[in-house]
């Protein structure tokens, strides 16, 4: 697993363009304000992205990857076509699949079940419908990270827009664990089919 992905604090910037059919993040180091990955849909087919511009944008399929600013990818976020419910496949650098996420029915505000290759839950990825807060809590209820758009600690400059927000995980997420890799990935997640 990439070190970038050992850290604790993650600042995610979206690319907001008028007319945008591919989705593009940055995601920064809140210290020092650079650029520490960048996550990028440059796979997108003709009807995929004519189906971005209609009612129908929240069920087109998507792959992202993350990767370095040397544009080495180290997660890549895939989902086909979805009617109903999604569910999301991520894979490693290698494009050995480390989880998925299956998004969970009448959830109010969002939530999916995060699994591990072998699809046994990790933990539940739950928002609030009333604001921007999404938490990954296992089953016992310890929190693993939050996702927020709520953070007292950057500059303002950085918080141009409504597509702005932070990932916070938590200590007791040990280094190099996949579910660091699964909770990046689900961030992407999170914009892409419930706020989308």
């Amino acid at each position: 697993m990439h070190p970038t992905l050992n850290r604790n604090l993650y600042f995610v910037k979206e690319h907001v363009k008028v007319f945008k059919a591919a989705n593009s993040f940055d995601i920064y180091d809140p210290d020092t304000k650079q650029i520490i990955l960048q996550a990028r849909e440059e796979r997108l087919g003709f009807f995929t992205k004519m189906f971005r511009f209609t009612d129908y944008k929240r069920m087109t399929p998507f792959e992202i990857d993350i990767k370095t600013p040397e544009g080495n990818t180290i997660i890549t976020v895939k989902r086909g076509v979805s009617l109903f419910l999604s569910t999301v496949e991520v894979t490693d650098e290698r494009g050995t699949v480390i989880g998925k996420f299956k998004q969970k029915f009448f959830s109010i505000g969002g939530k999916f079940e995060v699994l591990d290759a072998s699809e046994r839950p990790l933990c539940m990825l739950k928002g609030k419908w009333t604001s921007w807060d999404f938490r990954f809590v296992s089953n016992d209820g310890k929190e693993f990270a939050l996702v927020t758009k709520k953070w007292s600690g950057l500059g303002k400059e950085l918080f141009t827009s409504a597509d702005n927000y932070v990932l916070q995980i938590s200590n007791d997420v040990p280094a190099d664990n996949p579910l660091r890799m699964l909770i990046m990935a689900a961030v992407m997640c999170i914009d892409l089919v419930l706020k989308e």
